[in-house]
């Protein structure tokens, strides 16, 4: 698991030629917000502005110290890639609010939390306005939620389940990274020889981030 900011100032490296395509300024989430759909690299043009990025199916691995691109002419725009109009990128989720199917306010969303795959599995709170296990883990999983505010902006949930799902988080957590342990890496492809394979690669697209 991890948080899609991680990601945002990450060098992006071609795979076939080892060329430096720029660096990570945002993430796009999908309309729903059930996955990561891209990489946005910035804005370029004086008249027609244009967001460069990358979709999530042109790359290779999310690493710890780069994310890797499966060629060197992935980059597209928002004006060629229409389905990217309905994605949304994280600085605009940030500070959405949080409030449960009666009206109280649970929160703000601070960010996505994402798995090995680029799944949304949970929103991390930036801040709380409840007490108990909401407080304690600041975590909103995708089950707990009823309406994620695509057309009002504001996301609801069903607070019981919320606080179930906290409570619950940390063992879910645990049960993922022990699989993880024990299952056997798969067999990376080959790297360009200027990029050193030992801290680029990692058998799943997502690695976690070790702690200092």
């Amino acid at each position: 698991m991890r948080y899609s900011k991680d990601l945002i100032g990450k060098s992006i490296v071609s795979i076939d030629e080892g060329r430096h395509m720029g660096t990570v300024r945002d993430v796009y989430l999908d309309q729903n917000l059930e996955w990561l759909a891209g990489v946005h690299l910035g804005k370029e043009g004086l008249l027609s502005r244009r967001s460069l990025l990358i979709p999530r199916r042109d790359i290779a691995v999310f690493g710890v110290d780069f994310v890797l691109a499966r060629s060197s002419d992935v980059v597209t725009d928002d004006k060629k890639l229409p389905e990217s109009e309905s994605w949304l990128r994280l600085d605009r989720l940030q500070g959405r609010e949080v409030d449960t199917t009666g009206g109280t306010k649970v929160g703000v969303i601070g960010d996505a939390i994402l798995d090995e795959e680029g799944r949304i599995r949970a929103f991390s709170l930036s801040r709380v306005f409840v007490e108990g296990p909401v407080a304690e883990s600041r975590t909103i999983y995708q089950a707990a939620i009823v309406d994620k505010g695509q057309v009002d902006g504001l996301m609801t949930v069903d607070l019981a389940k919320v606080e179930q799902q906290s409570q619950a988080g940390e063992i879910i957590i645990e049960e993922e990274a022990a699989l993880q342990a024990i299952t056997p890496p798969a067999v990376p492809p080959a790297m360009p020889e200027d990029l050193p394979a030992e801290e680029l690669m990692e058998p799943s697209p997502f690695r976690l981030e070790e702690e200092e």
